[in-house]
């Protein structure tokens, strides 16, 4: 390296930011991600067996898919080539893959082809991949940060091993923070700065396990500093870190994780945990009217008859918020997802009605007993449809001991919860007294 290039490169250094100058350069040096680096782990014996062919990775940003794509080139020995999907074409991706045959075929190292937010490239410049990375001329790192399985096609999934990231935990932001204020050549050593332990609670709080983040809220909070201080304290984070900003997909996988942690938490019965979800909806800019609908659903799938106020509650929801919109709907929802959440569940009307959906589709059907049968036209007396109904409001109790199926067969059955434990009892002497009428009436069926 000449003296120019020497001074050009330290240069370039001294501007680059700290997350930048802090980047790993070496499996060992890489914070996080053990579940996958760990020893034993898939993604750690493809590298140590050099057979890296196509991965996806899949995680949040700032948790190092860019920075182990790097590592992963120089651990392997091929030559590393990064395109962004936001940026470059399906020209673009042609040219790379002709130089990387071009060098295979010259018996030089092979490409590690590094693709930010792959799952933006359509797909015709997906299936532009496919080839070379079947003949293994490049191994493939897609970096995405969408959920693969909505936004990568299935050709290069099936072609693909898939590893999930993860946000950094307190105890990786720990190492991050300690590598940082110690180096001397790349960090912040040569300052002599500490940091006491609530500015990395805080800073492990705000920062959402983004490592990119951690790195600049802490070069920010050093290099402003005053006078002879020489500890980082949490309000110097606090006062260095901008507003947070929340990211939030309303159409793609982070709202269907959210719905279901919403809709589970419910069931749960834990409406601290539902307002949470709700909360994390709510800021994200989700729809009030696909959360309503959602409240509406479980009010009936999964509270159900142990507690009948929880449908209109739920309706009344739905109309309320319609009619007011945001934000003051959000004490709307707040009322009802803790109301529900606190309701006795019951999922016996649903069970209920997937059973009998289930013979009808699966089973021979059952004919309408003649006695039910429509009577308002001519010529229904003729054919004896409504002959022998009774009138079940002409009876003491408003129940007609007369068969009302053709079959023995009962898909209700009532949880001991709630008002349904009423249900449960009335209904058990309803049923008897259609059973003993049921077993003096011929069977519909065989008609």
């Amino acid at each position: 390296m000449s003296l120019f290039e020497k001074t050009e490169q330290q240069n370039l250094k001294q501007v680059q930011p700290l997350a930048a100058r802090m980047r790993p350069r070496s499996l060992q040096e890489f914070v996080g991600q053990k579940q996958l680096l760990g020893s034993g782990q898939l993604l750690r014996r493809l590298i140590e067996a050099d057979r890296i062919g196509s991965v996806i990775f899949f995680g949040p940003p700032g948790t190092g898919k860019t920075t182990l794509a790097r590592i992963l080139a120089t651990e392997t020995h091929r030559k590393f080539m990064q395109l962004s999907a936001v940026l470059h074409g399906v020209k673009d991706l042609r040219e790379v893959l002709e130089q990387a045959r071009n060098d295979v075929a010259a018996g030089d190292s092979s490409t590690l082809l590094f693709i930010d937010e792959i799952h933006r490239f359509n797909r015709s410049q997906q299936d532009a991949l496919l080839d070379d990375v079947e003949n293994g001329i490049v191994s493939l790192i897609g970096a995405t940060t969408a959920n693969p399985f909505f936004a990568v096609n299935g050709a290069l999934l099936s072609r693909s091993q898939i590893f999930s990231f993860e946000p950094l935990t307190t105890d990786d932001i720990k190492e991050l923070l300690s590598r940082a204020l110690t180096d001397t050549e790349f960090g912040l050593g040569s300052l002599g700065l500490s940091i006491e332990p609530d500015a990395i609670e805080v800073l492990s709080q705000i920062s959402d396990g983004d490592a990119r983040r951690v790195l600049s809220v802490l070069e920010i909070a050093a290099l402003s500093l005053r006078g002879a201080e020489q500890r980082i304290t949490a309000q110097a984070i606090h006062e260095s870190s901008a507003e947070r900003s929340y990211v939030y997909d309303s159409t793609g996988d982070e709202h269907y994780d959210c719905a279901s942690a919403l809709i589970k938490s419910i069931r749960g019965s834990d409406p601290d945990a539902g307002l949470y979800w709700l909360a994390r909806m709510l800021e994200g800019g989700e729809d009030i009217r696909f959360l309503c609908r959602r409240l509406v659903i479980l009010a009936s799938e999964d509270v159900g008859n142990a507690d009948p106020h929880a449908m209109p509650l739920a309706v009344s929801c739905f109309s309320a918020c319609e009619q007011i919109g945001m934000p003051e709907s959000k004490y709307i929802l707040a009322q009802t997802v803790t109301y529900l959440a606190c309701c006795p569940k019951s999922n016996a009307s649903t069970v209920a009605i997937g059973q009998a959906i289930e013979d009808v589709r699966s089973r021979r059907v059952i004919p309408v007993p003649k006695h039910l049968r429509g009577s308002g036209y001519d010529g229904a007396k003729q054919l004896e449809h409504g002959v022998g109904y009774q009138y079940s409001h002409n009876e003491p109790d408003g129940i007609a001991a007369q068969d009302y199926l053709g079959v023995d067969c009962e898909y209700y059955h009532p949880v001991d919860r709630g008002f349904e434990s009423e249900l449960a009892a009335r209904l058990e002497s309803i049923r008897e007294k259609l059973r003993q009428t049921r077993k003096s009436t011929p069977d519909a069926s065989a008609e």
